[in-house]
C-alpha cells in the first residue's frame, strides 16, 4: 500500500517513513529537494514545489494513505516576513493537498494532517485534552488554520487524523538537541520562570502512534501527540539535569531569549499541559510515558 508524506525530509518524516517502508509501506517522500533527502533505503523521494500538487498528484489515485507534514520551521527569530512563510508554507501544502484528493479518481483511505498543541494557546496550570477550545495567539490561530486547510477532504470521503503534536524528543533535532549543549556544558537551566507546560514525546512512540492512528479505520479527528505526563519547563530541566549527571540552576532569562529570537520566544515562554485522552482511550500503549525513562533511553 503506497503512502505518500510531505514534508518527509525532516525530524519527523524521516523517522516515521522508515519505519512505514519496515512495515511494509511503499513510502514516497515529497520534497522541494528530493536529490539532498537523507532518507531510509527503499523510501522514494519525488520533487514538488511546496505549492502544487503538479509533478505528484497522480501519485495520490489509488494511495491508502498521505500524511501532510508540511511547514517551515518556527524555530527561527520572528519577523512579519517570516510570520507569513510560516502561515503560507502550511496552508499552501494543505491547498495542495485537497486539490490532488479532489482529482483522484480513488481517493486515499486517510489523510492524516500535522497540528500542534500550540493550538490550545498559553493555557497556564490546565490540563487540557482534545475537547478544549483553540487559543488565541499567532500560533494558535495558526494551527486553527492549518488543521482547517483539509477540512474539505472530509467531504470527498476520506477519513481525516489531525495530529496536534507536542515537543518531540530525539537526540538528533528539535527541542532536544538545542537543549543538550549548554547543559553539558554545565549552563543548562530553567527558560524565563520555567512554570510554563512542556507537553513531550519521544520521537519513537509519536512515530508509532502515528502509524496506530493511519492503520485504525475508526480514528478520526484530532488527537493530541503527546506524553501522558507533561511537565514544566523546570522539572524538565531538572530531569534532563539528573540524566545527564549536570546541574540545572542556570535559568536563562527571558529576554535574552526574546532578544534571539523575538516574538518568537513566546514558543518556549508560554506552553501548555496537554493529555493525549482520546490516544489513550483508543487503547495506544506509551513506551515512554514519563520523561525520565525517554530521556535515558535517549541519551543512555
Amino acid at each position: 500500500m503506497r503512502v505518500l508524506i510531505l514534508g518527509g525530509t525532516g525530524f519527523l518524516g524521516r523517522a516515521l517513513a522508515g519505519r512505514l517502508q519496515e512495515a511494509g509501506y511503499e513510502v514516497i517522500v515529497l520534497s522541494r529537494r528530493p536529490e539532498l533527502a537523507r532518507l531510509p533505503p527503499s523510501v522514494q523521494a519525488t520533487r514538488w514545489d511546496g505549492r502544487t500538487p503538479t509533478g505528484w498528484a497522480h501519485l495520490v489515485d489509488g494511495a491508502f494513505a498521505l500524511i501532510n507534514l508540511a511547514g517551515e520551521s518556527i524555530g527561527q527569530r520572528w519577523t512579519a516576513a517570516i510570520k507569513q512563510r510560516i502561515r503560507e508554507s502550511r496552508l499552501n501544502a494543505g491547498r495542495a493537498v485537497v486539490e490532488a484528493i479532489a482529482a483522484a479518481r480513488t481517493k486515499p483511505q486517510v489523510l492524516l494532517q500535522a497540528s500542534a498543541v500550540g493550538y490550545y494557546g498559553p493555557r497556564g496550570d490546565e490540563r487540557l485534552t482534545e475537547e478544549d477550545p483553540p487559543g488565541n495567539d499567532f500560533l494558535a490561530r495558526l494551527a486553527v488554520d492549518w488543521e482547517a486547510s483539509t477540512q474539505p477532504v472530509e467531504a470527498m470521503g476520506v477519513r481525516r487524523v489531525i495530529l496536534r503534536t507536542g515537543l518531540v524528543l530525539e537526540r538528533d533535532g528539535g527541542a532536544l538537541a538545542r537543549l543538550l549543549p549548554p547543559f553539558r556544558l554545565f549552563v543548562g537551566g530553567p527558560l524565563g520562570n520555567g512554570r510554563q507546560g512542556w507537553s513531550w514525546i519521544h520521537r519513537a512512540d509519536w512515530v508509532e502512534a502515528v502509524k496506530f492512528l493511519m492503520e485504525r479505520p475508526d480514528a478520526h479527528g484530532p488527537y493530541n501527540l503527546t506524553a501522558p505526563q507533561p511537565v514544566s519547563n523546570a522539572e524538565f530541566s531538572r530531569i534532563l539535569g539528573r540524566v545527564l549527571g549536570r546541574p540545572a540552576w542556570l535559568p536563562v532569562p527571558a529576554l535574552a531569549l526574546r532578544l534571539v529570537f523575538g516574538e518568537g520566544a513566546d514558543f518556549l515562554l508560554t506552553g501548555q499541559f496537554v493529555l493525549p485522552r482520546r490516544l489513550l482511550e483508543a487503547g495506544f500503549p506509551f513506551r515512554y510515558p514519563d520523561l525520565e525513562s525517554a530521556l535515558r533511553a535517549i541519551l543512555g
